[in-house]
């Protein structure tokens, strides 16, 4: 086991991808595939821990109504199952937006204090 170079801070971006995804699906039904093609301007990479949070996820959305599915015939390759966002998804993306701008608040506040301790963007810090 090698030794770390300091603390390690590391952002949790599955939950994230909830109000991603339903953002993505109103702007166009889509299959899975050409989800996680367009989550990448989110943040997400993905790899294939992104590929299964997101189908994860999409099924949950699906269980408790906030997106629809259905199977859709492709002369290209077998079936595929696009997504829909529901009246409900709808406004579950309203509380998203909602609790993203206080954490945005919250955020900016905590950054505007904390450069007080750095000079530009170097990585270390003066006590």
């Amino acid at each position: 086991m090698g030794k770390r170079e300091g603390p390690v801070v590391c952002g949790r971006m599955e939950r994230f991808m909830e109000p991603c995804l339903i953002l993505l699906l109103l702007e166009s039904p889509a299959h899975g595939y050409e989800l996680l093609e367009r989550l990448g301007q989110f943040g997400f990479e993905g790899g294939s821990a992104d590929a299964a949070s997101m189908y994860r996820t999409l099924r949950r959305l699906e269980e408790e109504g906030m997106l629809v599915s259905q199977w859709e015939e492709s002369e290209a390759g077998p079936p595929k199952r696009s997504y829909r966002v529901t009246q409900e998804g709808c406004r579950l993306l309203g509380r998203w937006r909602e609790t993203i701008k206080a954490n945005k608040s919250r955020l900016e506040r905590f950054l505007k204090l904390c450069d007080h301790f750095f000079e530009g963007d170097e990585a270390e810090c003066t006590p």
